[in-house]
């Protein structure tokens, strides 16, 4: 595979779209996850009276499961996804875009 003057892969135009795509929504399903889990564990949890709240580290369990371990939580999973599933390429050159000037050269 060609890579470009940073080491990063360059991929076709349609190569490149899909990468996009799919970051763009996996980027997109775990902002609305962890909005979830804030929103259910702190408003779920963090009805009723606070008497009867559960304290972990002095803290309402609600607050310390939305705003804590969400946060930590999904902290270590964008950083999997990143690993895992994001790739480096080049979006400034195409393979497409290449090949297009092989083919005048050769034209030529």
């Amino acid at each position: 595979m060609k890579k470009d003057s940073y080491g990063a892969p360059i991929l076709t135009e349609k190569e490149r779209a899909h990468q996009i795509k799919k970051e763009a929504t996996i980027s997109m399903i775990m902002y609305a996850a962890f909005f979830l889990w804030w929103y259910f564990t702190g408003y779920g949890l963090g009805s009723g009276d606070p008497k009867d709240y559960t304290y972990i580290f002095g803290l309402p369990m609600w607050f310390f499961l939305s705003c804590i371990v969400g946060y930590v939580g999904f902290c270590v999973a964008t950083i999997i996804v990143v690993k895992k599933v994001f790739k480096n390429f080049s979006l400034e050159e195409s393979l497409d875009d290449e090949m297009e000037a092989k083919a005048g050269d050769q034209n030529e």
